[in-house]
């Protein structure tokens, strides 16, 4: 059985510290952890592993962590079925870089999942450039392309795309 744990605190990296000792002690195993600052908040995510009376434990724990040290946790049970077996699926790697306007990630990802691409990750920020006074917008995603789309056209259309949009992009294989 699998928990996905969120954590978002305001101004705080310690409470890291505080859950990795519930989630060995429960005799849990983290599948998955990252962290990151959020402005003046710090946002976490784990993917655990245990038995159902483990993670209920990590749970119940975990509840009264929150309280005690000011900081918001939710928690899911993900439903462990594998993705559809039906679709082979090729992981891409797409960076894209414009100038920080209006909702340019909500236009990618609309792209995206106009075309059945599943995002695996994302991550991206704005900051200032260094020669200009505007605000940059750069993103970083790892998709999932199926393989009944054709690369070609699919390259095609999303240069087509950004272009309109002025967005600068790589699409690329991932390589391991």
């Amino acid at each position: 059985m699998q928990l996905a744990i969120t954590v978002l605190g305001i101004n705080q990296t310690h409470f890291i510290g505080e859950i990795l000792p519930i989630v060995r002690d429960s005799n849990c195993n983290i599948l998955e952890i990252r962290s990151s600052q959020l402005g003046q908040s710090t946002a976490a995510y784990m993917l655990i592993q245990g038995n159902w009376n483990q993670i209920a434990k990590v749970e119940n724990t975990l509840d009264s962590i929150q309280k005690r040290i000011d900081i918001k946790i939710h928690t899911l049970r993900p439903d462990q079925k594998e993705k559809d077996k039906n679709k082979d699926y090729l992981p891409y790697s797409l960076e894209t870089i414009s100038l920080d306007k209006e909702s340019i990630v909500e236009s990618i990802t609309a792209f995206l999942f106009d075309r059945d691409i599943a995002i695996e990750e994302i991550t991206g920020s704005s900051y200032q450039a260094a020669y200009i006074q505007s605000a940059v917008f750069s993103t970083k995603f790892i998709v999932l392309i199926p393989s009944s789309l054709s690369l070609l056209s699919l390259r095609e259309e999303f240069l087509d795309f950004c272009d309109q949009l002025n967005i600068d992009a790589i699409l690329e294989p991932v390589k391991r």
